[in-house]
Protein backbone atom coordinates (compact mmCIF):
# COMPACT_ATOMS: atom_id res chain seq x y z
CA UNK A 1 0.00 0.00 0.00
CA UNK A 2 1.39 3.01 -1.17
CA UNK A 3 0.50 6.70 0.31
CA UNK A 4 -1.97 8.67 -1.73
CA UNK A 5 -2.31 12.40 -3.15
CA UNK A 6 -4.63 13.37 -0.74
CA UNK A 7 -3.11 11.93 2.67
CA UNK A 8 0.28 13.90 1.83
CA UNK A 9 -1.77 16.77 0.96
CA UNK A 10 -3.67 16.60 4.29
CA UNK A 11 -0.34 15.80 6.56
CA UNK A 12 1.15 18.81 5.29
CA UNK A 13 -1.96 20.95 5.69
CA UNK A 14 -2.03 19.44 9.49
CA UNK A 15 1.53 20.10 9.72
CA UNK A 16 1.16 23.65 9.21
CA UNK A 17 -1.95 24.30 11.26
CA UNK A 18 -0.18 22.54 13.58
CA UNK A 19 2.98 24.16 13.52
CA UNK A 20 2.00 28.33 12.76
CA UNK A 21 -0.98 27.51 16.02
CA UNK A 22 1.74 26.55 18.46
CA UNK A 23 4.25 28.89 17.30
CA UNK A 24 1.84 31.91 17.27
CA UNK A 25 0.38 30.80 20.87
CA UNK A 26 3.87 30.24 22.17
CA UNK A 27 4.80 34.12 20.81
CA UNK A 28 1.77 35.05 22.53
CA UNK A 29 2.02 33.62 25.78
CA UNK A 30 5.87 33.80 26.47
CA UNK A 31 6.62 36.87 24.61
CA UNK A 32 4.28 39.08 24.46
CA UNK A 33 3.49 41.60 27.01
CA UNK A 34 -0.19 42.91 27.63
CA UNK A 35 -1.26 46.47 27.51
CA UNK A 36 -3.33 45.76 30.49
CA UNK A 37 -1.48 44.82 33.53
CA UNK A 38 -4.21 43.17 35.46
CA UNK A 39 -4.76 40.77 31.78
CA UNK A 40 -4.65 37.08 32.36
CA UNK A 41 -4.00 36.74 28.60
CA UNK A 42 -1.43 38.81 26.99
CA UNK A 43 -3.84 38.54 23.38
CA UNK A 44 -7.08 38.28 22.40
CA UNK A 45 -6.70 35.60 20.09
CA UNK A 46 -4.68 33.65 22.93
CA UNK A 47 -7.12 31.19 23.63
CA UNK A 48 -8.34 30.34 19.92
CA UNK A 49 -4.45 30.00 19.23
CA UNK A 50 -4.44 27.61 22.01
CA UNK A 51 -7.68 25.81 21.02
CA UNK A 52 -6.91 25.43 17.79
CA UNK A 53 -3.48 23.85 18.54
CA UNK A 54 -4.94 21.52 20.75
CA UNK A 55 -8.00 20.46 18.31
CA UNK A 56 -5.77 19.81 15.45
CA UNK A 57 -2.74 17.79 16.46
CA UNK A 58 -4.92 14.79 17.10
CA UNK A 59 -5.72 14.91 14.00
CA UNK A 60 -2.56 15.48 12.76
CA UNK A 61 -1.41 12.58 14.95
CA UNK A 62 -4.06 10.31 13.37
CA UNK A 63 -2.77 10.98 9.50
CA UNK A 64 0.81 10.41 10.95
CA UNK A 65 -0.41 7.11 11.74
CA UNK A 66 -1.72 6.22 8.85
CA UNK A 67 1.24 7.68 6.29
CA UNK A 68 3.44 5.73 8.97
CA UNK A 69 1.17 2.76 7.53
CA UNK A 70 1.94 3.55 4.23
CA UNK A 71 4.90 4.90 3.71
CA UNK A 72 6.77 4.84 6.71
CA UNK A 73 6.95 1.05 7.15
CA UNK A 74 7.08 0.32 3.35
CA UNK A 75 10.46 2.67 3.46
CA UNK A 76 11.97 0.75 6.93
CA UNK A 77 12.24 -2.35 4.75
CA UNK A 78 13.26 -1.23 1.35
CA UNK A 79 16.93 -1.46 0.28
CA UNK A 80 16.84 2.22 -0.59
CA UNK A 81 18.55 4.03 1.43
CA UNK A 82 17.86 7.61 0.22
CA UNK A 83 16.16 9.96 2.60
CA UNK A 84 16.00 7.63 5.27
CA UNK A 85 18.43 9.90 8.04
CA UNK A 86 15.74 12.65 7.55
CA UNK A 87 13.00 10.24 7.97
CA UNK A 88 14.45 8.61 10.99
CA UNK A 89 15.11 12.26 12.39
CA UNK A 90 11.06 13.25 11.83
CA UNK A 91 9.68 9.59 13.11
CA UNK A 92 12.05 10.16 16.47
CA UNK A 93 11.18 14.05 17.13
CA UNK A 94 7.08 13.20 15.87
CA UNK A 95 7.30 10.69 18.55
CA UNK A 96 8.66 12.75 21.11
CA UNK A 97 7.18 15.83 20.64
CA UNK A 98 3.35 14.21 20.40
CA UNK A 99 4.41 12.36 23.61
CA UNK A 100 5.36 15.80 25.53
CA UNK A 101 2.02 17.14 24.17
CA UNK A 102 -0.40 14.83 25.52
CA UNK A 103 2.13 14.51 29.19
CA UNK A 104 1.84 18.65 28.57
CA UNK A 105 -2.01 18.25 29.32
CA UNK A 106 -2.53 15.87 31.82
CA UNK A 107 0.90 17.78 34.29
CA UNK A 108 -0.28 19.16 37.72
CA UNK A 109 3.31 19.98 39.12
CA UNK A 110 4.66 23.32 38.14
CA UNK A 111 8.27 21.91 37.23
CA UNK A 112 6.89 19.03 35.17
CA UNK A 113 5.05 21.66 33.07
CA UNK A 114 8.03 23.48 32.47
CA UNK A 115 9.68 20.37 31.91
CA UNK A 116 7.79 18.79 29.35
CA UNK A 117 6.88 22.46 27.60
CA UNK A 118 10.50 23.05 26.49
CA UNK A 119 10.86 19.29 25.60
CA UNK A 120 7.58 19.73 23.43
CA UNK A 121 9.10 23.21 22.00
CA UNK A 122 12.13 21.96 21.28
CA UNK A 123 11.00 18.33 19.67
CA UNK A 124 8.23 20.36 17.82
CA UNK A 125 11.04 22.34 16.43
CA UNK A 126 13.21 19.65 15.73
CA UNK A 127 10.84 17.89 13.38
CA UNK A 128 9.76 20.81 11.56
CA UNK A 129 13.29 21.09 10.15
CA UNK A 130 13.54 17.66 10.14
CA UNK A 131 10.35 17.29 8.54
CA UNK A 132 10.80 20.22 6.06
CA UNK A 133 14.14 18.68 5.00
CA UNK A 134 12.47 15.44 4.77
CA UNK A 135 10.27 17.10 2.43
CA UNK A 136 12.94 18.92 0.51
CA UNK A 137 15.01 15.82 -0.20
CA UNK A 138 11.98 13.72 -1.18
CA UNK A 139 11.07 16.25 -4.48
CA UNK A 140 14.83 16.56 -5.08
CA UNK A 141 14.87 13.04 -5.77
CA UNK A 142 11.50 12.45 -7.17
CA UNK A 143 12.59 15.02 -9.47
CA UNK A 144 15.91 13.38 -10.42
CA UNK A 145 14.27 10.06 -10.99
CA UNK A 146 11.80 11.42 -13.32
CA UNK A 147 14.35 13.58 -15.21
CA UNK A 148 15.72 9.61 -15.81
CA UNK A 149 12.33 7.87 -17.06
CA UNK A 150 11.42 9.15 -20.59
CA UNK A 151 8.48 10.84 -21.28
CA UNK A 152 5.63 8.50 -22.34
CA UNK A 153 5.27 10.62 -26.01
CA UNK A 154 9.24 10.40 -26.38
CA UNK A 155 9.01 6.37 -26.79
CA UNK A 156 12.50 4.62 -25.81
CA UNK A 157 15.79 5.59 -25.86
CA UNK A 158 18.10 6.40 -28.55
CA UNK A 159 20.36 3.42 -29.18
CA UNK A 160 24.12 3.59 -29.71
CA UNK A 161 25.36 3.85 -33.30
Amino acid sequence: MTMTWWEQWAFNLLHGVVAVTGLVYFYMKYVMTPFDPFAVINHPWQPVMLSSHVVTAPLFIAFFGMLFRSHTVRKLMSPDARNRRSGWMSLLSFSSMALTGYLLQVASSPSWVTAFLWAHVSTSLIFVVGYGTHLVIGWRLASVSNKSVPDKDDGALPRPA
